[in-house]
């Protein structure tokens, strides 16, 4: 089973939790799926290559997705953690957005999403997301203007 699906960048959301992503990925012996489009998949797996320490390779996939797009490839809710960074900002693919996050999380998952909100459609989206998901910013950089917030279905809300 996979047990985190990521998309690139993400160690903004893994160093809110105070760690590196390697060795927390070492140390709990996760699986990830690391997606993007297809245009960006040869540059995606070349840093995994570099970045990724050999050991941990067989743990890492690199998988193309496009929202709203060939769902059936990825199981249904089989995703423990999902980390998004920076994927808030073509408002026309915000429905598509929405379902594939519908499709791939479980009661159980945890959305991290990382983003700056730049536009008042950024906040439309996360309207949006509050519709299917309860939401809550857990992480604000006032620095950097970078906000994370969890996002779980509605019936779960213990805390992360």
């Amino acid at each position: 089973r996979q047990r985190t699906l990521w998309w690139d960048p993400a160690k903004a959301a893994a160093c809110y939790h105070g760690r590196q992503l390697d060795k927390l990925l070492y140390h709990l012996g996760a699986r990830v799926t690391i997606t993007d489009r297809e245009a960006a998949l040869e540059f995606l797996e070349s840093n995994v290559q570099a970045n990724l320490p050999s050991e941990l390779h067989p743990r890492a996939v690199v998988k193309e997705l496009t929202w709203g797009k060939d769902l059936d490839n990825f199981p249904p809710g089989a995703f423990d953690f999902i980390f998004g960074a920076d994927i808030i900002y073509l408002e026309e693919t915000f429905e598509e957005l929405l379902q594939t996050l519908e499709h791939l999380c479980s009661e159980q998952t945890v959305i991290l999403l990382s983003c700056r909100i730049r536009y008042e459609r950024d906040n439309n989206f996360l309207k949006m997301l509050k519709g299917h998901f309860s939401v809550y910013e857990v992480y604000y950089d006032s620095n950097k203007d970078i906000h994370i917030y969890k996002a779980q279905r509605h019936s779960h809300k213990d805390d992360f």
